[in-house]
């Protein structure tokens, strides 16, 4: 609606406090406009407001959960806020299960393809075989890494309390992975390709760090 009628935000983050002005600043001319955008900024405040409920009560719910050591752990990483480390922890469930990473990946359906005919073989795009969940999740995750390494506020109180041998993990991945997304953009691989190719490896440093924690029985 808003570029409709030539009233674009142009600030560097969208929904964040800066842009929450700029909306609240928005009036139209005509009652029937104003109306229309009244009912636009209440829904997504409602929405909003849906969202702060829904999470404050998965937060009093991991307080007792079994997995709940593993979504603070899965915290600890670039990338994975609380509701993503729960959606982890809730489709993955304890990591112990993995018996090596690549059974992970492959779970995930972040392995390529591959087609064989007598003696040649060759790989092809991920199977995505796997939890769509999980693996979206991650993707969006890896998105966070084309920027450089280093200890973000959000971060760094995510990681308080934690076990250092976790967070040590959580840091790899960051020096790791950062440089990673950076060569390969370096080589002309297209965003979305190296985005799945930072998902993969950061499945491997999440079954890392999920296997440190210990399970309540």
């Amino acid at each position: 609606m808003l570029l409709r009628h030539g009233k674009p935000y142009t600030g560097k983050t969208s929904w964040g406090p800066t842009h929450e002005k700029f909306l609240a600043r928005i009036a139209f001319d005509h009652p029937a406009q104003q109306i229309a955008w009244a009912e636009y900024r209440s829904t997504v405040l409602e929405a909003g407001q849906r969202v702060d409920r829904i999470t404050q009560a998965l937060r009093e719910q991991v307080m007792d959960w079994r997995l709940g050591k593993l979504v603070q752990a899965l915290m600890c990483f670039k990338g994975i806020d609380f509701v993503a480390a729960v959606t982890l922890a809730a489709e993955l469930g304890d990591l112990h299960r993995f018996e090596h990473p690549k059974k992970l990946m492959a779970y995930l359906g972040l392995v390529p393809s591959e087609f064989s005919s007598g003696n040649s073989r060759s790989q092809g795009s991920i199977t995505k075989s796997g939890n769509s969940h999980v693996r979206r999740m991650l993707v969006e995750a890896a998105w966070c890494y084309r920027y450089s390494a280093r200890m973000s506020r959000p971060v760094t109180e995510r990681q308080e309390g934690q076990p250092r041998s976790v967070c040590e993990v959580a840091w790899r991945a960051q020096l790791r992975l950062c440089t990673r997304y950076r060569r390969l953009c370096a080589r002309g691989m297209h965003s979305n390709k190296i985005c799945v190719a930072v998902a993969r490896e950061l499945a491997a440093f999440l079954w890392e760090a999920g296997r440190l924690v210990d399970y309540p029985a």
